[in-house]
């Protein structure tokens, strides 16, 4: 087994400057079922790709609500994301207790910020494991922040994060004017949900079962819809399976034929055979 001698702990730096333990840390998150975020003037949408370990269990929660008007998207581990969340509760409620107003987005998420980057310089502890998509509406309009373990937090208009979330963030890049002029939430949802559905394995579709989207902004307290509620969203695509998957098996397919072909054509000769399989052997080592 490999062995890194600069990973025993979050606080030890490498000879080129790398926190390993940091990075193992953003690994987790790729690892993570993809969950897409998006923002309009008025209005924030998270849609997250909900995963069950085996097909006895129920399907692990991916969106978390904070308070009324703030909510969270994970990818990575959710034990970890429980804890931030559980954080991020306890100072909504501090804030409406001690200054009666909510908690500005901003300031929320530079606070799970300070909490994530005080375990990469301090003994006995790790990098929290999980990114978040954070969804907030305050005095100051829709806001759309993605949290990273390292401590580091950006702002965005549209992020995605998980497994193959660099599908979802060409399609947000591609469609960016778009989304910014969407006045109707129902067409931001349609734009998340197509930006979700690029991030698709072959085998997998999105159905009610594996789909959350939440909504908040103005006059839109933060809200959840899952199972059931889902659907509605789902009839308004295309489809609800990865084209480019498709499209791409559609080659695979070609190549398939092409290669049985050019096996036909050549089994008189058996010297031109044998060297056409070592040569695919190579190819695929």
């Amino acid at each position: 087994m490999f062995r890194n001698n600069y990973d025993n702990d979050s606080v030890t730096y490498s000879p080129t400057g790398r926190l390993f333990q940091v990075e193992y840390a953003l690994e987790a998150i790729k690892q993570g079922s993809a969950a897409v975020g998006l923002v309009s003037k008025n209005h924030v949408v998270l849609v997250a790709l909900k995963r069950n370990a085996e097909e006895l269990g129920s399907y692990q929660k991916k969106i978390i609500k904070v308070d009324d008007h703030m909510g969270i998207a994970l990818a990575g581990l959710a034990p970890d994301a429980r804890v931030l969340s559980n954080y991020l509760r306890k100072q909504a409620m501090t804030s409406k207790m001690i200054f009666n107003r909510p908690l500005s987005t901003s300031k929320a998420v530079f606070s799970i910020a300070d909490k994530a980057q005080e375990n990469t310089q301090s003994y006995g502890s790790r990098p929290y494991g999980v990114g978040l998509l954070v969804a907030g509406y305050d005095e100051t309009g829709a806001h759309l922040y993605e949290f990273q373990p390292s401590g580091s937090v950006l702002e965005y208009y549209g992020a995605a994060i998980g497994a193959r979330s660099q599908a979802a963030r060409t399609y947000l890049e591609r469609n960016l004017e778009t989304v910014r002029a969407v006045d109707s939430v129902e067409e931001l949802i349609v734009h998340g949900l197509n930006a979700l559905r690029d991030t698709l394995a072959q085998d997998v579709e999105l159905t009610l079962k594996n789909t959350s989207v939440s909504i908040v902004g103005k006059d839109i307290d933060f809200t959840t819809y899952d199972d059931e509620d889902v659907q509605q969203w789902l009839d308004k695509l295309d489809t609800v399976s990865n084209t480019r998957n498709r499209s791409s098996g559609d080659d695979d397919d070609e190549d398939a034929a092409a290669e049985v072909a050019q096996t036909d054509a050549t089994s008189t000769a058996p010297e031109t055979t044998e060297t056409a399989a070592e040569d695919r052997m190579e190819t695929d080592e």
